[in-house]
């Protein structure tokens, strides 16, 4: 599982450090592709193996479906790590998250987020103060947190 939050730099040529305690799990190539919120979104092959075995059952004739699978899949790229730990993020995706020198490398479970520090920061700092709204329309009382 994914969890934690991780300040790092992307340098001049897209490469990012990825925290040593994910590098196991990643394995050696994994996925980056556009998240949801202008992030990426991180997945080691099985896992992204099971969300396009749940995109590749969803019906070709839904506008929707099709929209969402262009924007996700075409977006994705296979990645390994260099000898330092890092990888090297494409162009498209790095204009797209906006990433420029300092970034936040997060755990969300079952996948790595990488979020420009400016991003993160916003996001963050707007979604703090309605937690607690968001826990109570996401759980039901028999969820303890």
């Amino acid at each position: 599982m994914f969890i934690g939050e991780y300040h790092h730099s992307i340098d001049e040529k897209g490469r990012i450090i990825i925290p040593a305690k994910f590098r196991e799990e990643l394995g050696d190539s994994f996925i980056v592709t556009r998240g949801i919120e202008n992030c990426l979104f991180v997945y080691p092959n099985k896992n992204w193996n099971d969300i396009c075995d749940k995109l590749n059952s969803l019906p070709f004739t839904k506008k929707d479906a099709r929209v969402f699978n262009r924007f996700f899949m075409s977006g994705a790229t296979s990645v390994e790590f260099d000898k330092q730990g890092r990888i090297n993020i494409s162009t498209p995706l790095i204009e797209y998250a906006h990433l420029s020198k300092e970034c936040v490398v997060i755990g969300t479970g079952d996948r790595l987020e990488i979020w420009s520090l400016e991003d993160w920061t916003k996001f963050f700092d707007s979604t703090q103060d309605n937690m607690s709204d968001i826990a109570e329309n996401l759980f039901n009382e028999s969820v303890n947190l």
